[in-house]
């Protein structure tokens, strides 16, 4: 456990020092994840409102494939930043990672950040809705967008926007040195075996469940398995009607775009048997043709990029879960070692009762009863080893109770900043729900404007067949 003289919370490391914001308030900043009602003092915020210090917009672009004609081929990105953050050394950083940078930064973002909700990176060698080389530009291209994503997340967040391994990441021309350095000196204490990490596995378990839950924690729990199941079945609804579009299926009527494909060819078809009016229906075809290219773009371009960023929200609910469940865990820890503490200070109670000759009044039932029976059989029921037992039983209550009441401070600690996560991932949950569904509705808009514009051009082709009554 932590001794007397260290912040029970180190290790959490929620508040990344930095030196005092200042900003001039003729232009105030704006950014991903700035918020501008947090520029108020500290008695206008709530005790559990998010600080914002400043923005930071990234962007990740420019994959390029590194030792191309070798066995160790990656691909690289360059990230670049704009901010005023005052951690960074520069308001333009940049720099070029591969993807296992990604990793580290991200589980390492994990270790020394606990209580945050730290987004998940896409799968190394596997995309959704896409098969092919992993160093292809279409491939290269939907990583990109991913790690954009992830990279924005974190900007988006008051705390990890500020730490140091996010600076080091796009400024730092040394990285692997930064990387090594890291993982020998981490920014938080070494947590180091206590006493619950002793106890037996049948008193902490997975299985346990807290037992005085706390209803603000009970509601997000509700919001965040609605919000799960929402875009689970948006999801699900949204890939049949790709696959219908453009899925790839030979049966009929499962793919409209080759449906529409083999219409063009049919009515191109009939254009040789109709003498009259070939060239109409050569025209009427090729525009056939153009909508089937229409709706294959669409799937490519809107209907593809909306169901993996769904499905990537959908894990980054999964990261905000998991520290709903860590807080759990806390409090969890509280409670087992204070009812652990309170069975060995009623052991001790009863050995004292025994030495003192009040055995009955000790209100502890045929059990101790029992047990007392027991030790007089195996000859341990002198005073002697009674003396000595309970020796052994004040020292282990003294250890107990100063890790009852770090457990306490450790739970309290992690739920208010449970509290702030959550306002902060309402924020970037809201955000990217506009960008999806803007992105989504704009799509539509410009695949129907294209799709009116084809169809209008056929129709006075159309027009000027000659029909004679």
């Amino acid at each position: 456990m932590h001794g007397d003289d260290e912040d029970v919370f180190d290790s959490v490391t929620w508040e990344s020092p930095s030196a005092p914001y200042h900003t001039d308030h003729t232009v105030q900043p704006s950014g991903p994840g700035f918020k501008q009602s947090t520029a108020g003092t500290e008695d206008e915020r709530g005790p559990h409102d998010p600080k914002w210090e400043g923005y930071l917009i990234v962007t990740v672009k420019d994959p390029v494939k590194e030792l191309a004609e070798t066995k160790d081929a990656y691909v690289s990105y360059l990230v670049s930043a704009k901010t005023n953050l005052p951690i960074f050394s520069t308001p333009n950083p940049s720099s070029r990672r591969r993807f296992q940078d990604f990793v580290f930064l991200r589980d390492h973002l994990v270790k020394d950040f606990p209580a945050c909700v730290v987004p998940a990176l896409p799968d190394k060698h596997r995309l959704e809705y896409f098969t092919g080389d992993r160093f292809s530009p279409e491939f290269m291209e939907r990583r990109r967008l991913d790690l954009h994503r992830f990279l924005e997340r974190i900007s988006r967040h008051p705390t990890l926007q500020r730490s140091t391994l996010v600076r080091a990441f796009f400024e730092s021309t040394e990285w692997h040195v930064h990387m090594h350095q890291h993982l020998a000196h981490p920014p938080g204490p070494e947590p180091t075996p206590g006493l619950i990490d002793n106890i037996s596995d049948t008193l902490l378990n997975a299985f346990a469940r807290v037992r005085k839950p706390d209803e603000r924690f009970l509601d997000m729990r509700e919001s965040v398995d609605k919000f799960e199941d929402g875009l689970v079945v948006c999801e699900r609804l949204w890939g049949r009607v790709r696959n219908r579009t453009n899925g790839g299926n030979f049966a009929p009527g499962e793919d409209l775009t080759a449906d529409y494909h083999d219409l063009a060819v049919a009515v191109q078809g009939l254009g040789f048997l109709e003498s009259g009016i070939t060239d109409p229906l050569n025209h009427f075809s090729n525009t056939l043709l153009e909508f089937s290219a229409l709706l294959r773009h669409k799937t490519q371009t809107t209907t593809d990029p909306f169901l993996v960023h769904l499905h990537s929200l959908l894990t980054y609910s999964h990261a905000n879960r998991a520290v709903l469940k860590l807080r759990d865990q806390k409090q969890l820890d509280f409670e087992e070692l204070s009812d652990y503490l309170s069975g060995v200070t009623q052991e001790r109670d009863r050995l004292s009762a025994v030495i003192s000759g009040h055995a009955g009044s000790t209100g502890l039932g045929l059990s101790a009863y029992l047990k007392d029976k027991v030790d007089a059989l195996r000859g341990a029921d002198d005073d002697r080893s009674r003396v000595e037992k309970m020796r052994k039983l004040d020292v282990k209550i003294k250890e107990l109770q100063d890790a009852v009441t770090t457990a306490h401070e450790t739970s309290d600690a992690f739920s208010d900043e449970t509290l702030r996560e959550q306002t902060i991932f309402q924020y970037t949950k809201e955000a990217e729900m506009k960008d999806i569904l803007g992105n989504l509705a704009e799509g539509e808009i410009e695949f129907y404007q294209s799709a009116m514009e084809e169809w209008e051009r056929i129709i006075p082709i159309i027009q000027r067949i000659r029909v004679d009554v």
